[in-house]
């Protein structure tokens, strides 16, 4: 099962199990290929694909049981178990995270904050804020695995060797250095700036010529005497 699934399919997945949960919210007991496609973006053949590759029940024409399909989608994405994370690091970033009402879509939690010094909190935030000498045995004392790092660039490795020690299996990495993957631990990185960078590239790039190199010779072709 593992080698099926890819970023971009587990992406999918993941999308899938939310729709799913906001109709069955509304009472929805059926879903069929195109309504999952149109939700997400892709054609329904590909959502098609998708089941199949998984072996998850349904046709294009009877569509799909949403309980089914979501008991299974859970099973997959490994939501049978408790889903908690912490952050280290409880600036602007840090903060800013803990109080992201979009987890709750994912069901898992922020379950603590971290930092070096006393942070004073906002009045609507619940999540405790606890120092950095105490993550190690908080992450062991509650299965902690996963962890998101906003700290300033400067101890963004010494944080890192941090949360490695403490049993931290992945992280979130939003810091400008580039943390490597290594087999205990995974690491996504999310710079910021270099998203953002990016996105003015394919801006600047979709107002350009498709053939810049073709455009730019005829521009300097010589007049015919």
């Amino acid at each position: 099962m593992k080698n099926k699934l890819n970023k971009e399919l587990v992406i999918r997945l993941l999308k899938y199990r939310r729709i799913l949960n906001q109709l069955k919210n509304l009472g929805f007991e059926k879903v069929f290929s195109n309504n999952l496609g149109d939700a997400i973006g892709v054609a329904p053949a590909l959502v098609r694909k998708d089941f199949s590759l998984l072996v998850l029940g349904g046709n294009k024409r009877g569509g799909y049981n949403i309980d089914y399909l979501s008991e299974q989608l859970n099973r997959i994405l490994g939501k049978t178990r408790e889903q908690k994370i912490i952050i280290l690091g409880m600036g602007k970033i840090g903060t800013a995270i803990a109080q992201y009402k979009g987890f709750l879509q994912g069901d898992f939690e922020v379950a603590a904050g971290f930092d070096v010094r006393p942070i004073e909190l906002p009045a609507e935030m619940t999540t405790p804020v606890l120092p950095v000498d105490d993550l190690p045995a908080y992450a062991a004392d509650n299965g902690i695995e996963v962890a998101i790092l906003a700290v300033p660039e400067e101890v963004a490795t010494e944080c890192h060797k941090i949360l490695k020690d403490a049993g931290i299996k992945g992280i979130l990495n939003f810091t400008p250095v580039e943390l490597k993957t290594t087999q205990n631990c995974i690491i996504h990185n999310i710079n910021i700036g270099v998203e953002i960078e990016n996105l003015f590239f394919q801006v600047i790039k979709n107002g350009l010529p498709l053939n810049l190199e073709l455009a730019e010779s005829e521009g300097d072709e010589e007049d015919p005497e």
